[in-house]
């Protein structure tokens, strides 16, 4: 059944909001997909703070041409059925969504993002954004760069006590 212009106009306005505020945005292809494989996918999606949308390529190309950024952008990796995934707060979490639920599923595939500078990123690069740590584990390597010294230091400090109080204890026992 074929949507009506208001419908219409109403999704190029949101679609055009969400690629406004997303810093990163990745497509992929679903067909074949069931609709329980879809609903997981949308649940690992809204866990993830990241807004799935299934709309028609030249709705979102309509979108797109609204945003000074990608005026000038060669949209043709758009084609086919997509599902889009938009992310305001993590630049790699889109394509890492999509790629590990394509992991488990064989009908989806990485197809093209968009950046938030305004460059179409291809599926390559996609699939290797996907595979960069998160931004949290990131933090967790920088944390612990910072304190292996201090860790390594506390191990001396202790190994000095621990080897002086066994002097003293076996000092002890000999007297």
């Amino acid at each position: 059944m074929a949507i009506s212009r208001d419908k219409k106009q109403t999704l190029v306005t949101e679609l055009t909001e969400l690629i406004k505020n997303a810093k990163s945005v990745a497509s992929a292809t679903y067909t074949g997909l069931s609709v329980k494989e879809m609903q997981e996918l949308r649940q690992l999606a809204r866990e993830n703070d990241i807004k799935l949308k299934v709309v028609k390529n030249r709705l979102v190309k309509v979108a797109l041409q609204g945003d000074d950024r990608f005026k000038d952008a060669d949209l043709s990796d758009f084609k086919g059925q997509l599902v889009y995934a938009f992310s305001e707060v993590d630049e790699i979490a889109p394509a890492q969504i999509l790629a590990k639920f394509a992991k488990d599923k064989n009908n989806i595939e990485l197809v093209a993002g968009l950046a938030d500078s305004g460059e179409v990123q291809s599926a390559e690069v996609l699939k290797a954004l996907a595979e960069l740590p998160t931004k949290d584990q990131l933090r967790g390597q920088v944390v612990s760069v910072i304190a292996a010294p201090l860790t390594q230091m506390l191990g001396v400090a202790n190994g000095a006590q621990r080897g002086f109080a066994q002097v003293l204890s076996q000092r002890s026992e000999q007297l």
